[in-house]
This record gives C-alpha cells, structure tokens and sequence, in this order.
C-alpha cells in the first residue's frame, strides 16, 4: 500500500472544513484592514533563497533542477517570493502596498508535533513606508489576525537596534554564537563562553537586557542610541492602541534578516514549541534587482495554529438531504436546485432505495429531510421533516427554503 510522503498530512473533510473557516476569519482581518490578497509560484530559482541565507540552508530545502538545467527549489518560505514579485511587477504601484497571502510551504527538516515538511503561513507585507505608525499597525494586524483564529497567545515586541547596541564591536561569526545562546535561553552555555573569555560585563549586559521589561531600564543598560526617538514612539503607539504584549528587549533572531523592529507571538498551550508568529521591519527588495524599499511584515505558522485550537467540531451548516422516488426525481433535481442557490448544503440520495431506507441514512447526517414522491411532483410541493424536532409539514418550495433558512442560528 503507498503512503503518503513523511512530513505531510491528509485532511479529511471534518478537518479541512475548520482550517478553512480558520483560514477565513483570517483573510477576512487582513482585507478589513486594506491588504489585498497576492499568490507566488510554488517553486522559484534557487537563487532567491541563498542569495540571503547562504548556501548552507540547500540541505534544508527541496531542490531539483528542471529540464532545462536550472536550479529550482520549492518556496521554503513566502517573504522572499513576495518581495522578488513586488521587483517584477509591483515596483511601480502607489506605496504603501498592503499584501496578504496564504500558501504552503516546503522545507526538509525533521517532522514533529506542530512543524512538518509541507506547512502553510498566513502573512501580511507591508511595503513602501517606514514609520513607527506602520510598524505599529502589522503588530496590530497581528493580534487581531490571531485573536480572530480564537486561541490563546502573548505577543513580544522587541528592537534589534538594543540587542546590537551590546554586540558591536564583536566578530560576526562571535556575534551569531552569542544570539544563539540567546536564542536558546542558554545562560548556562553563554556564561560558559563568556566568562572565562574576559567578557563577564557583557555577559551581565546581556543576561540585564533579555529580562528586561521597562523601557527605560532598557535605556539604562545600552545608553542613549540614535533609534531611541523612534523605538520610544513605537510602544507609545502600542500602549494607546490598548492591546497586550510584552516588551522583550531580548528577541535574538534575525538578526542577519530584520533591520530594527521583531515581534513574536506564544500560545499557551504547545510546550517548548510554542511560536505561531514571526515578523518585524526587514528590506530585502535591493538583493532581487530592485531600490532600496522599507517592509514590514509577519508570517503565522497555520498548522501550530490548528495545534493550539485543539480537537474541534467544524462549523456546522444546515444540510437538506432529498429523499425521492423514481418519480418524483424530476421535481427533486429541480428543489435541489433552488436549494443550494439558496446557500443551502442539499444533497440528493442517489441510491435508488427505499424511501424508508433513504431516510434512515439522510437522519444520520441532515438536519432536514425533503421527501418528493409523485404526489409532490405533481403538485409542486415540498414535504419537509425536521429530523431535529420530528415536525413535517408540505410546503411550497419558496416556502420550504424559507423554512430552512430561518431556522439557521445567527
């Protein structure tokens, strides 16, 4: 028997039918907020990938060349893609440009709870303006995306500008080793390597800022910098939007990626991986041929969002199921009709059965059944069973579908 690749799942109907509700109060959000859906291919050039991130991240992708002796690799991510389209064909559109997209991605890594091999991100760009007002809003769209997804989460809103402020002066190579330490929440490993190196202030510096979550306290232990007007402008929007976060000065990754401003979001109930969100301000169009631009934005991991929502029953539709005789088939493809034109789920018995036998298998399934025999045939006429209540009445059509939809819960 074959099976499916490791690292991907199937997804029943049940299932789908709440990724995709999910998935739609997540649109819904973003296009509230002004961000237009965009697509991107599923595979790119290998290029556009390791032109940032190196070489060494081929080992984490699915790469192949095609027919033509070109190396491909699919999308292991979305910013890339959207930021080489924007190059391509949206250079030249009015700015600010707010996009939103949602897509699968590809990446080769070991499959666990929450993080497989092909996996979806729901993401916002915001490209062209560079404020701390613009910041502010994807931060915003943020929460209200993942609220909008009804799991419980905390988000942290950090600046690179503190961290970097601690680090300057350092070899890159010694800096990536020190933000790993951080990233990991290794103090044991970071004192290991600092302490003993001569470098125990700053290993007081950095074990300070990380558990840091006063503004000023911050400002305390980096010194004045030339960001700290707009770092301060930032979390005053934050604190009069009302909305909860954490300041968290010790945001490590990404530093070769973003440009000042990271966020994060944790829910609460996925253990040691327990991130859904990612973003901050970045600018990547000058790498793929195009000026200089000002983004921002974020990318929710869908799947440990579907994690932390749990094991839910799908959003329930109303659904007619059509019992009918052979001659009453006529009449019945015609009352389908109307019935799904009403937005209606109507599913037709096409077993040739019993009407009795029909019934028994509707009741499983439906919330009312549409019984037409010849005698409805003939007089254009609906018997409708509420399979909740038992009622039966004959009907009208127009008046049967409107017996349906007024009993939908609001």
């Amino acid at each position: 028997m074959l099976k499916k690749p490791r690292g991907t799942r199937d997804f029943l109907p049940d299932e789908m039918e709440q990724r995709r509700d999910i998935e739609g109060r997540m649109r819904e959000t973003a296009c509230r907020w002004g961000y237009r859906e965009i697509c991107t291919p599923e595979f790119e050039e290998l290029e556009l990938f390791t032109i940032r991130s190196g070489e060494g991240i081929i080992g984490e992708m699915y790469v192949f060349e095609d027919k033509g002796g070109r190396m491909m690799a699919l999308r292991p991510e979305l910013t890339a893609p959207v930021l080489r389209m924007y190059v391509n064909e949206g250079k030249t559109l009015p700015k600010p440009l707010r996009w939103h997209y949602f897509a699968d991605c590809f990446r080769y890594e070991r499959p666990q709870k929450g993080r497989y091999r092909q996996f979806w991100q729901f993401g916002v760009e915001l490209i062209g303006v560079d404020s701390p007002l613009a910041e502010a809003e994807v931060i915003l769209l943020a929460e209200e995306s993942l609220s909008a997804a009804g799991i419980s989460f905390s988000i942290h809103v950090g600046h690179l500008a503190l961290m970097r402020s601690l680090l300057a002066g350092l070899p890159d190579e010694e800096q990536k080793r020190i933000r790993r330490f951080l990233d990991k929440k290794d103090f044991n490993g970071l004192y290991d390597h600092l302490v003993p190196a001569g470098k125990a202030d700053l290993f007081n510096a950095l074990t300070r800022l990380v558990s840091c979550r006063d503004l000023g306290e911050v400002f305390d232990i980096t010194g004045d910098l030339p960001e700290r007007k707009r770092i301060e402008e930032l979390f005053m929007i934050l604190d009069q939007s009302g909305i909860p976060y954490t300041l968290d000065p010790g945001i490590a990754r990404g530093l070769d990626y973003y440009t000042g401003m990271v966020f994060e979001a944790f829910a609460g109930n996925l253990g040691a991986e327990n991130q859904v969100l990612g973003g901050g301000t970045y600018r990547l169009a000058h790498l793929f041929g195009g000026e200089d631009t000002p983004s921002c934005g974020f990318a929710i991991g869908f799947d440990r969002v579907m994690v932390s929502r749990g094991e839910q029953a799908p959003p329930h539709r109303l659904v007619a199921g059509i019992a009918h005789t052979p001659e009453g088939r006529e009449w019945a493809l015609a009352v389908s009709r109307d019935f799904r034109a009403a937005g209606i789920r109507t599913e037709l018995d096409l077993s040739g059965r019993s009407l009795g036998q029909q019934l028994s298998r509707i009741a499983k399934s439906a919330d009312y059944a549409l019984i037409l025999g010849q005698r409805e045939s003939m007089n254009r006429m609906v018997t409708i069973k509420d399979l909740r209540s038992g009622v039966q009445k004959e009907l009208p059509l127009t008046d049967a579908v409107r017996e349906v939809i007024g009993s939908e819960p609001r």
